[in-house]
């Protein structure tokens, strides 16, 4: 099996395919189990891993069938049902636990499905570590092993103690405050309205009632239309909307506006800095962001002294490049948001609470937090690819980002990456103009489908 074929399997989130199709078929996910069962076994007297799935119908059969795996190489899994990726991560950390394994596709629809593995310390793997697990897996399949799951019951109390933590976090109290919550129908679904009502909060449900196949469906944290038709029409101070895990969360102010990571970065890091609280190691402020982040955002931080660095696309490696700074907030656009002083990982109700927090002690509204800086456009088109070709052996699609870039003469950015998670291209443009964004992203676009689109 060679190196390129064995990197196939882990993207910049776990393994992600369409559940009962390889690499998310019965047998590789017992061999995934297997895998991970080999690697932490030999290191671990009598070994446990916490598993849990967010709310797709192929998630119990997955998470048995890693199980099995584990079980073959005498690790017993502990299953803590229905809970978010983050609270796989604190269990993980704070709990017996070898290892910890999420079963969630994010925000990709209720068909897709994915694999993410934590470590003890509840830090998603690096990838030279998923590289040794991916060559056990793919030994594994070719040894031809039966694969045998484990049936698995929810044990309640893990996803308790899980909430009881984000609980501990919380410094202020949010009577009166009026919330609409879109958990997309996903993990989040009772977690996420039960705690905010737990500190006051007045409620309004959206995409809390998952059947295993309505996740992400026109609904959460990549479907804000429908939540901002709801804040508007019900006079609400906030709405926060998760994805299918809840790692991520994006807000709705009162007034309608979207307030994406970005924003949050901007209000929370705002606040921990006037707090002292955002030094890294080297007594400097500073926010760790991806290349996507905004160049307002960028311009903003500056004029508050804090420094944005930047780092590829991928919570892991904003987590990566936090824990080697010693930066203690950093997060994506997307809304994946880490707050290393609480967490691991990007936690989308960690992250409402944080919100909400700084808006009841500063005494201001979402609007009034959110509107610090100003957004330059940006213009992201996907193209769907067959084949991910190296950029830089397609001379037409350099030519058009070098023209671009010219023609932006330093106030504007291009960035043509692939997905990790998706057979996407992805093409983002930014600079002071919408036309001109806007015509440089398709124009770039329009050249990549014509050499490689699906």
């Amino acid at each position: 099996m060679s190196e390129t074929k064995a990197r196939e399997l882990f993207g910049t989130d776990g393994i992600r395919g369409v559940a009962g199709e390889p690499p998310l078929d019965a047998r590789t996910a017992w061999a995934v189990g297997a895998a991970l069962g080999e690697w932490i076994g030999s290191a671990h007297l009598d070994p446990e891993v916490v598993i849990g799935v967010d709310t797709r119908e192929s998630g119990p059969w997955i998470a048995e069938s890693v199980a099995g795996g584990l079980a073959s190489k005498g690790v017993r899994a502990r299953y803590a049902g229905i809970v978010t990726t983050p609270g796989v991560a604190y269990l993980a950390r704070t709990g017996p636990y070898a290892a910890g394994v999420m079963i969630s596709a994010s925000h990709n629809p209720y068909r897709d499905n994915g694999i993410k593995v934590l470590d003890h310390s509840g830090f998603k793997l690096p990838d030279a570590q998923e590289h040794i697990i991916e060559q056990e897996i793919f030994r594994v399949l070719e040894a031809g092993a039966a694969p045998s799951p484990v049936v698995l019951t929810p044990d309640e109390s893990l996803d308790k103690q899980y909430i009881e933590y984000l609980a501990s976090t919380f410094g202020a109290s949010l009577d009166g405050l009026h919330l609409v919550v879109d958990a997309g129908n996903g993990a989040a679904s009772s977690l996420a309205p039960e705690l905010f009502e737990r500190f006051g909060a007045q409620v309004e449900r959206m995409g809390c009632a998952p059947d295993g196949r309505n996740i992400n469906l026109n609904c959460g944290s990549l479907h804000l239309d429908g939540l901002r038709e709801r804040v508007l029409a019900r006079g609400a101070d906030a709405g926060v909307a998760f994805d299918g895990d809840a790692d991520r969360a994006l807000f709705v102010s009162g007034s309608g506006r979207m307030v994406d990571g970005d924003a949050v970065m901007l209000i929370t890091g705002t606040d921990l800095h006037q707090r002292g609280l955002l030094t890294e190691a080297d007594g400097k402020p500073a926010v760790v962001a991806t290349v996507m982040s905004n160049l307002g955002l960028e311009i903003a931080l500056r004029d508050r002294g804090i420094e944005m660095v930047r780092t590829q696309v991928g919570d892991k490696y904003v987590l990566e490049e936090m824990v080697r700074r010693g930066a203690r907030l950093g997060g994506e656009q997307s809304g994946h948001i880490i707050f290393r002083d609480f967490a691991t990982t990007g936690d989308g109700m960690l992250t409402a609470l944080r919100v909400f927090e700084v808006m009841r002690t500063s005494g201001s509204t979402l609007d009034e937090l959110a509107g610090g800086f100003k957004v330059y456009p940006q213009r992201l088109v996907n193209v769907r690819v067959k084949e991910r070709r190296p950029l830089e052996g397609m001379r037409t699609v350099l030519a058009e980002i070098a023209e671009s870039e010219a023609a932006f003469d330093g106030k504007g950015r291009v960035l043509v990456r692939y997905s990790g998670t998706e057979p996407l291209c992805r093409v983002m443009v930014e600079g002071p103009e919408h036309e001109q964004v806007e015509k440089w992203a398709q124009r770039i676009a329009a050249v990549i489908k014509e050499e490689i689109g699906a």
